[in-house]
C-alpha cells in the first residue's frame, strides 16, 4: 500500500471519485421489499407422490432454467429465482405491476399440441352411453343435487338433465335422442352431458353456455366419462368465451386424441398483428425435422380442421387450405398484444416438465417500498448524527477526523454496491447501519489504544503508531469472523438475507479499509504540521 502521505491522500481521493462516479452512472438497484414487487414460492405439483426425490429435483432444475428464460424476456430488472431443496423455487420480481400477468408467465405449463379436428358425429354414438354412465355412478339424486349445487344454473335443474323443453338439447345436433330413449318417453330420460351441449357453431363443435361449464367439467372429469369416450377421441374446451347472440358461450371441441405434433419442435415465436384484421397473432417457425411432418400431414387433410392446442385448450382451429412448411400463425381472437407477447415468450422458452402449484405468495406494493426506504433513510440518519455528535464531543480533533473517514466509508460502501450491481434491501439497511457500527467501533479501539500509549508518556507520533498497531488485530479478528458469518448467509440464505449479506460484507471490507488507512492518513495530515512533542486532543 502507498506509504507516502501524498500518495496516501492521492489514492483515498481517488478511490472516491470511482465510487461516487460510479454511484452516479449506475445507481443502486432497490429490491422487492423497497421498489415493490412480488414473491412466490413454487413447488412440484405432486400430490400423489409419484416422483422420487431425484426426478423431483431434475425436474425443478429445468423448471428453474425455463421460467429464468421467461422471465428474462419478460423485462424484469434483478428478479431473483432461486432452487430450494429438492422440488421448490423462489421467484422475486422487484417492480412489477401486473402480478397476475407475471404468474401467468411463470406457472403457465406452455405445452404445446396440434391435433386434427374430428366430425361431432365420431362422438354421438358415445354421447347415449356417456349419460347412462354418469347416472349409474352417480344416480338421479346426486346428479340433481350436483345441478343444484353448480353455481348460477342456466336453466331449472329438472330442464338441465332431463330434455323436457330444453332449448340447449342436442336432438337436433347430436340425435342422442334415439340412442338415450330406445323404448322411453324421451321427457323422462335422464341427460346430464348431453342435455349441456347445444349446436356448434364450427365444424366439430359444441356450445356449452358458460354458466353450464362447471357442471361439464364435473361430468368430464369422471373416470366413467374418461371410460366411455371412444379410445381416439378427446374433447377440448376453447380458451376463451365467444358471443352468440344475446348468450355467451365456451366451445367444445372434438378432436384425435393424439397430437401429430407437439411444441418440442417448436424454433421461435413472435408476436405480431395480423394486417389484414389487425388483431393479435403468434407466427410460429418449426425446425427442420417439425417443418417436415407440418407439412406431411396438413397436404394429407387440405379442407379438414386443425386445433392449435395450449395446456389442453384449443388456442385457434384454422382451416387447412393448402400444405403449410415449417412456419404457421396461432390467431389469438378478441386478446390484446400484451397477451399475444406473452404466449410467444412461454412458447420459445419451452413447456415446464411439470406442474407448478403456488406454495406462498406475497406481494409488496410501491407505497409500502416507499414508507420501507423513508424509515431507513430516518434509521440512518438519525444513527449517523449520532455518531458524528458522540465521536467529536468525546475524541475531539480525533473523532473529527474518524467522522471524515466514516465519509469516505459511505462513499465506498454505496459506490461497492453500484459496482457490483448489488440490490439494496431492507435487511441490506440493516446491514449498512450494522457496518457503520462495526466501522466506528474500529476507530474507538484505536483512539482508546493511542489513549494508553500518550498515558505512558508516549510521543505523539510514536503513540499513533502504536495505537494502529495494537488495535490491528483485535480489528482484524472482528472483521473477518464477520465476514465469514456473511458469505455463510449470502451460501445458503435466499432473497432479503442474501441481501443483508452482500451489504454487510461490503459495508465490512470498506470498514477495515477506512479506519486503518484513511483514518491514519488523516491523522497524518493533522500530524504534519505538528512537532513530535505535541500534544493531540484525544
Amino acid at each position: 500500500m502507498i506509504k507516502s502521505l501524498r500518495g496516501r491522500l492521492a489514492f483515498t481521493l481517488l478511490l472516491v471519485v470511482l465510487s461516487v462516479g460510479s454511484l452516479y452512472r449506475n445507481g443502486i438497484k432497490l429490491g422487492l421489499d423497497l421498489q415493490g414487487g412480488m414473491h412466490i414460492v413454487l413447488e412440484v405439483d405432486d400430490p400423489e407422490g409419484t416422483f422420487t426425490d431425484e426426478a423431483r429435483s431434475d425436474m425443478i432444475d429445468q423448471v428453474e432454467r425455463i421460467i429464468r428464460t421467461r422471465i428474462d424476456e419478460f423485462g424484469v430488472e434483478e428478479p431473483l429465482i432461486q432452487k430450494v431443496g429438492r422440488d421448490r423455487i423462489i421467484v422475486e420480481l422487484p417492480g412489477i405491476d401486473d402480478d397476475s400477468r407475471a404468474k401467468q408467465i411463470i406457472q403457465q405449463s406452455a405445452y404445446l399440441e396440434f391435433k386434427l379436428v374430428l366430425p361431432v358425429t365420431d362422438l354421438e354414438p358415445a354421447l347415449a352411453r356417456i349419460d347412462r354412465q354418469i347416472t349409474a355412478a352417480l344416480g338421479e339424486d346426486s346428479i340433481r343435487a350436483l345441478g343444484r349445487a353448480v353455481e348460477g344454473p342456466s336453466q331449472d335443474i329438472a330442464t338441465l338433465v332431463f330434455g323436457s323443453g330444453s332449448d340447449s338439447a342436442a336432438a337436433d345436433t347430436t340425435g342422442a335422442d334415439v340412442e338415450v330413449a330406445d323404448q322411453e318417453d324421451p321427457e323422462t330420460v335422464l341427460r346430464p352431458f348431453t342435455g349441456l351441449l347445444s349446436t356448434g357453431d364450427y365444424l366439430g363443435t359444441y356450445l356449452v353456455a358458460v354458466e353450464d361449464v362447471p357442471a361439464a367439467e364435473i361430468f368430464m372429469e369422471l373416470p366413467q366419462f374418461q371410460r366411455a369416450l371412444p379410445r381416439d377421441v378427446s374433447l377440448h374446451w376453447d380458451w376463451e368465451p365467444v358471443g352468440l347472440g344475446a348468450r355467451t358461450y365456451r366451445r367444445l371441441y372434438v378432436l384425435e386424441e393424439d397430437a401429430f405434433l407437439t411444441g418440442e419442435f417448436l424454433e421461435n415465436a413472435v408476436a405480431q398483428r395480423d394486417p389484414q384484421f389487425n388483431q393479435a397473432q403468434v407466427n410460429f417457425e418449426l425446425n427442420r425435422a417439425g417443418g417436415r411432418r407440418f407439412a406431411t400431414f396438413t397436404a394429407q387433410h387440405v379442407g379438414d380442421y386443425l386445433a392449435i392446442v395450449l395446456d389442453n385448450d384449443v388456442v385457434s382451429a384454422p382451416v387447412i387450405r393448402d400444405r403449410i412448411g415449417a412456419s404457421g400463425v396461432i390467431e389469438m381472437g378478441n386478446s390484446d398484444m400484451a397477451e399475444a407477447a406473452d404466449l410467444a415468450i412461454v412458447l420459445r422458452a419451452g413447456a415446464l416438465p411439470v406442474q407448478l402449484r403456488i406454495l406462498e405468495e406475497r406481494t409488496v406494493g410501491p407505497s409500502l417500498g416507499e414508507d420501507s426506504i423513508d424509515a431507513g433513510k430516518m434509521a440512518g440518519i438519525i444513527g449517523l448524527v449520532l455518531v458524528v455528535v458522540i465521536m467529536i464531543g468525546y475524541y475531539r480533533v480525533a473523532g473529527f477526523l474518524a467522522v471524515g473517514a466514516l465519509a469516505v466509508y459511505m462513499s465506498l460502501v454505496l459506490g461497492g454496491l453500484s459496482t457490483f450491481n448489488a440490490t439494496l434491501t431492507l435487511p441490506g439497511i440493516a446491514g449498512l447501519i450494522l457496518s457503520i457500527g462495526m466501522a466506528v467501533d474500529a476507530n474507538v479501539l484505536i483512539f482508546e489504544r493511542i489513549r494508553e500509549e500518550l498515558i505512558l508518556g508516549r510521543a505523539t507520533r510514536t503513540a499513533v503508531d502504536e495505537g494502529f498497531a495494537h488495535a490491528l488485530s483485535a480489528i482484524v479478528d472482528a472483521n473477518i469472523t464477520t465476514l465469514i458469518t456473511a458469505v455463510i448467509l449470502f451460501q445458503f440464505g435466499t432473497g432479503p438475507v442474501r441481501g443483508f449479506a452482500v451489504t454487510l460484507s461490503i459495508g465490512i471490507i470498506a470498514s477495515f479499509f477506512s479506519a486503518l488507512y484513511v483514518t491514519r492518513t488523516f491523522f497524518l495530515v493533522y500530524l504534519s504540521g505538528k512537532k513530535a512533542s505535541d500534544p493531540i486532543s484525544i
